[in-house]
């Protein structure tokens, strides 16, 4: 499976001008980053353009988080930190909510998105499509972090093992995600010999809370989801633990990766990762909700080394993060 620009269809042409189409033209190194972006320093992610000319101070800046459970939950949750943003950067924060990852990162890379959580597995293509700037994600109050991917099922469901979804549906998420559809994908072609059509049938929810909610009613036989957001919907009382049955449990992966895009005025930037950094989450919508999977600060991270494992997983379902 490829991806594909077929997910970003219907962007602005205009977006090589919003995003300074001279860096496109520079003669740059750019790695695996589309040509419109330049890497000089080798990180992995977009390098802000030198002209002020083509850097972005907008009035408003756009907040969106990863679309894995209903919007209005979490413009709820997000409301504290983005009040507190407003303050340390002097500019109205307005929290826009997105139905899919393909939609979110078309807002990026069309300059209509200007700080954003991507879930684990669009990291990637926001960094090399979007021109996004991971530098933080969530971690416990020692400094650990991490979900795993997990296949569920429900009691009785006649699953017991992996191999016993051969000939029935599994349900993924979206294909830009981790543990919604590449990293699955991977484990049950490279450990248990299944391919979707081949050996059972693919079915895609669209959201981590589609899948759990779907086998939690006996709608999907089995699904893929990210264990941390099962864990809130445990902890809301969405679902109960009694009707959820784990098959599989992987190994540890990076969060949702927050950041900017890649153009914004370094001063501004710097505000917005210094808001992350010294926010304090005691008493917050953000504690109050992400507190039940354990979360209590941001922590600097580092996306060539923090989604390594996400790009070998990428390499191995034959991903591309080509964006034309």
């Amino acid at each position: 499976m490829k991806m594909t620009s077929t997910l970003l269809s219907g962007v602005a042409l205009a977006f090589g001008m919003a995003l300074g189409g001279a860096a496109a033209a520079a003669d740059c190194p750019h790695g695996a980053l589309d040509e419109r972006f330049c890497d000089v320093d080798g990180d992995l992610i977009a390098d802000t353009p030198t002209d002020a000319a083509e850097q972005l101070d907008p009035d408003t800046l756009i907040f969106a988080y990863t679309p894995v459970e209903d919007p209005a939950v979490y413009k709820e949750a997000w409301a504290d930190f983005l009040t507190y943003l407003e303050d340390a950067t002097g500019k109205k924060v307005v929290f826009f909510p997105v139905q899919s990852n393909a939609a979110q990162i078309e807002a990026m890379r069309s300059g209509r998105l200007h700080i954003a959580g991507f879930n684990t597995g669009s990291n990637p293509l926001a960094v090399n499509c979007a021109g996004f700037s991971p530098f933080t994600i969530m971690a416990s109050a020692d400094g650990s972090f991490g979900y795993e991917m997990e296949i569920i099922t429900y009691p009785g469901s006649g699953i017991e093992t992996i191999e016993d979804i051969k000939g029935k549906q599994l349900a993924f998420t979206a294909p830009t995600s981790n543990s919604g559809f590449k990293a699955p994908s991977a484990i049950l072609k490279a450990d248990y010999g299944l391919l979707p059509d081949r050996d059972f049938e693919p079915v895609y929810s669209g959201k981590h809370d589609n899948s759990v909610l779907g086998v939690a009613n006996k709608d999907y036989p089995a699904a893929a989801i990210a264990n941390s957001v099962m864990t809130r919907m445990f902890e809301r009382e969405v679902v109960s633990r009694d009707q959820i049955v784990s098959l599989y449990k992987s190994q540890t992966f990076p969060t949702t990766g927050y950041g900017v895009v890649y153009n914004l005025k370094p001063e501004l930037q710097d505000k917005i990762r210094n808001a992350f950094f010294e926010f304090d989450w005691s008493g917050t919508s953000l504690e109050e909700e992400f507190s039940k999977n354990g979360e209590a600060q941001f922590i600097e991270i580092n996306y060539k080394e923090y989604w390594d494992v996400i790009r070998k997983i990428d390499a191995a379902n034959d991903v591309s993060y080509a964006c034309q």
